[in-house]
């Protein structure tokens, strides 16, 4: 059972934040602000994605969408279960997008009738990434909090680039999600990660409804004729690629508030705007 691991309450330094933690910030203000997945993946297919979203038959995307919500969770305790809890290490970042291609290059192999069982196994290599990367910015993975902030990394990457607006940009975001985050964390406190489904599910489906227009790109990509598995490789390099750059940023994020303070790194962050 997972354990709820809270920190003890952090008084800010006087200190002011050094020039190379605001680097790091910036840097991770212009990839969270700003992410685009559409344009590279319409480098591979050939056409623009828009048009590749078109051949999505919708009653088939419907059930695919569907299959993500109820796999999610999965996905997470496979993931992150599976992973050794230790000491910071360096991510390995490679390694699963080597994976990610392997199975990107069997949806390609198999076209839309391999994606069902292509996308879970896709899910669940990304989420290990996310976690893997979490970890290695010092995040303990038994506190559910770290899990749940592995979800988010799916929310931030869903975004779109009407989402410019201060209520949907990255603190706007996690504001948003915080509500069902707080509410499943004292769930599961109290009754234990697995009577912890019903409100684990409410704050997946925010998360879906994010993530999942990002994964009809990748699904569309894969849709287009005569991709093959050489291109469903590259679809999925790209995928994880996106993926593991927004969870670099967030978990830096999070890093820099756990020696900071919220307040003083949201301040600068926001300051970028």
């Amino acid at each position: 059972m997972a354990t709820v691991m809270r920190e003890a309450p952090y008084v800010p330094s006087a200190k002011p934040i050094t020039d190379e933690d605001a680097e790091l910030l910036f840097r991770a203000h212009q990839r969270l602000e700003h992410p685009s997945l559409a344009a590279r993946l319409s480098g591979v297919v050939g056409m623009p994605i828009e048009i590749a979203l078109k051949l999505l038959p919708k009653p088939w995307w419907r059930r695919l969408h569907a299959a993500m919500e109820r796999g999610i969770a999965k996905a997470l305790n496979a993931a992150i279960s599976s992973l050794r809890v230790g000491p910071i290490t360096i991510a390995h970042d490679r390694f699963y997008r080597v994976l990610g291609m392997g199975s990107g290059a069997f949806g390609g192999y198999y076209g839309l009738w391999g994606l069902p069982m292509e996308v879970p196994i896709t899910t669940t290599i990304m989420l290990r990434s996310i976690a893997d990367i979490a970890r290695s910015q010092g995040e303990d993975l038994r506190a559910l909090d770290t899990r749940l902030a592995c979800l988010e990394v799916f929310a931030l990457g869903g975004r779109t680039e009407e989402d410019d607006a201060a209520d949907t940009g990255y603190y706007g975001l996690r504001l948003g999600l915080a509500l069902s985050i707080t509410h499943t964390s004292s769930h599961v406190a109290r009754h234990g990660l697995q009577k912890g489904g019903p409100v684990l599910v409410d704050l997946i489906r925010p998360v879906a409804a994010r993530f999942g227009p990002v994964l009809s790109e990748k699904v569309a990509a894969h849709a287009v004729p005569l991709v093959g598995a050489v291109s469903g490789a590259l679809i999925n390099r790209i995928f994880m690629d996106h993926f593991q750059d927004m969870a670099r940023n967030h978990f830096t994020v999070r890093r820099l508030e756990r020696k900071y303070g919220m307040e003083m790194i949201r301040e600068a962050y926001e300051s970028f705007r």
